[in-house]
């Protein structure tokens, strides 16, 4: 699928939507194909549970380890069996419209990373109302320089991946090699979520960011985390094969 092309600095289509529209874009659930807004989340909140249990008790791992000062401003850090200074990080932070989610159902990914040699972390930060995107932004970033700093051997510079970078303002293409960003959607995911990840993928390549996008073929928006607990995951395999040639 080409994305590459069109000009990404017209009037966001989402500025025109009424309330009702906004509502019914932004909310993944409505847009599930195979199972019911209510039944998917069920499943979605099962198995985040069930499979975070099971990779506390079978990982190597550091829980509730503060990245910051404040109650919420925690990471859990999963190790791979055989641990090193040049082991690659994949860190993960949870969905939930900003409101909903926890660090301690979202290991979805955990056991089939390790096996591999990556270390996984998943990140907590204070959803609404107790917290503003700008103290979630914010916590993001406090995270990445803290996990970077831990282990200073397996990221480069940590602003290379934040997205508090004003891509489209940025003045000269960045003079080092940036890390790999991976854009996904889901098939079945909303026509607005969709605009918004090519526009992403577009502004991160004009930004001379190395970058890939891929829609995933017959997945909403839960199946994509869901299916993370798969070896043989099309996601997955993705994810493994993006760290590994990074790290060559």
């Amino acid at each position: 699928m080409d994305v590459s092309g069109g000009n990404h600095k017209h009037k966001a289509p989402w500025k025109r939507m009424s309330k009702e529209e906004l509502d019914n874009q932004y909310s993944p659930s409505r847009w599930v194909v195979r199972l019911g807004a209510e039944e998917a989340m069920r499943t979605y909140s099962q198995i985040g549970d069930e499979v975070t249990k099971r990779a506390r008790a079978t990982r190597r791992s550091l829980l509730d380890v503060p990245y910051g000062a404040g109650e919420g401003e925690k990471l859990d850090i999963y190790l791979p069996e055989a641990v090193s200074e040049a082991m690659p990080f994949l860190v993960f932070f949870h969905g939930g419209y900003w409101q909903s989610g926890s660090k301690d159902t979202s290991a979805f990914m955990v056991n089939p990373l390790t096996a591999q040699g990556v270390a996984v972390v998943i990140v907590a930060y204070d959803i609404a109302p107790k917290g503003t995107l700008d103290q979630m932004v914010d916590q993001v970033t406090q995270s990445i320089v803290f996990v970077q700093k831990q282990y200073p051997g397996n990221q480069e510079d940590a602003q290379r991946n934040s997205p508090l970078w004003h891509l489209e303002t940025a003045r000269t293409q960045p003079g080092y090699p940036a890390c790999s960003i991976l854009v996904t959607v889901g098939q079945h995911d909303s026509p607005e979520f969709h605009r918004q990840s090519r526009e992403f993928y577009q502004t991160l390549c004009h930004g001379g960011w190395k970058a890939s996008f891929e829609e995933l073929h017959d997945m909403d928006h839960f199946e994509i985390l869901w299916n993370l607990t798969q070896e043989d995951y099309v996601l997955t395999q993705i994810i493994l094969k993006t760290i590994f040639q990074e790290s060559r």
